[in-house]
């Protein structure tokens, strides 16, 4: 446990990062270009969203220290049918870090959310997040009710630190979510881009954890830091019950072979939440699965 939380560091926090898997064939996808951003971004104490499409509303929220080209591969065919709110947290994707070197930066991202959605008056959302951004997704579902019609989760457990263990609790985890904490911060941010494969559990591919790399090395040390241990001492078990959003899926990546089914049914029994497993996959599903992961956002949102 000590080795993998000091490997924690700028690089992006990986719900599967104790499991790993094994490599597989990645699934290919017709590639689509991004349609043009809307020009204005709105910018918020802890993060900012940018806007394309028309239609009904779907926010998209990246995991740590991933910046919101993560929804790259998504975006042209869901701006067909959807308004498409992308998030960004400030101090990923070079973006100045704000608010977010402070304590309450879960707590603040769900509140700039839930503003902004008032604020537009905008109706049965529809959240998705990936990774810390599924954690983010299921505490608008627990926390804002009012503001939020659905719900997927892409690879992120409701209590990270359960990886640790079936027993941990927060308690347990916090001196070593202080550690990572600690580690992440002190740990220089990159001024040259990766060219080569850094190895790890972010993809199936050498590309694909290259570009994670790229996009990590972006982020800002201090709001990765804060995020890691924030989502490591974040159990939002026992406020699963009161997501009452229609669906709330969970999407988990099956690279670890049965470990991955046990740890993710664990984590989530007892609440409403369907599991849909994604085969040939590591955390980033979008990466190494993009039509699989592309079909599975669009029946989460439904026929238009």
């Amino acid at each position: 446990m000590n080795h993998l939380l000091l490997r924690l560091s700028v690089a992006v926090l990986a719900p599967i990062a104790i499991l790993h898997p094994q490599a597989a064939h990645c699934q290919a996808a017709p590639v689509t270009a991004a349609p043009k951003l809307d020009p204005v971004v709105t910018q918020l104490p802890h993060i900012s969203i940018a806007t394309v499409g028309k239609g009904p509303a779907l926010f998209l929220i990246p995991g740590l220290a991933s910046p919101r080209a993560v929804w790259d591969g998504v975006v042209a065919d869901l701006a067909k049918t959807h308004r498409l709110y992308l998030v960004q947290v400030n101090g990923f994707g070079g973006d100045d870090a704000r608010e977010n070197t402070k304590s309450g930066l879960l707590d603040g991202i769900t509140a700039d959310l839930n503003t902004y959605i008032v604020a537009n008056k905008i109706k049965d959302a529809a959240i998705a997040g990936h990774s810390m951004g599924g954690l983010l997704a299921m505490m608008m579902g627990a926390r804002y009710p009012q503001s939020t019609g659905r719900v997927l989760v892409v690879d992120s457990l409701p209590f990270f630190s359960l990886l640790f263990g079936p027993t941990a609790t927060v308690e347990s985890a916090r001196p070593f979510a202080e550690q990572a904490r600690a580690r992440t911060i002190s740990t220089p941010q990159a001024t040259a881009p990766v060219t080569s494969d850094p190895g790890g559990i972010w993809s199936i591919t050498a590309e694909g954890r290259i570009k994670v790399a790229n996009w990590g090395a972006k982020a800002d040390p201090r709001v990765s830091g804060q995020a890691v241990y924030e989502v490591m001492t974040t159990d939002l078990r026992p406020e699963l019950g009161k997501v009452t959003a229609k669906p709330f899926t969970v999407l988990y990546a099956t690279g670890a072979g049965p470990k991955a089914k046990t740890i993710w049914e664990g984590g989530y029994a007892g609440s409403p939440a369907t599991l849909v497993p994604i085969a040939d996959s590591w955390h980033f599903i979008m990466l190494d699965q993009p039509a699989a992961f592309l079909q599975a956002l669009k029946s989460f949102v439904g026929p238009q």
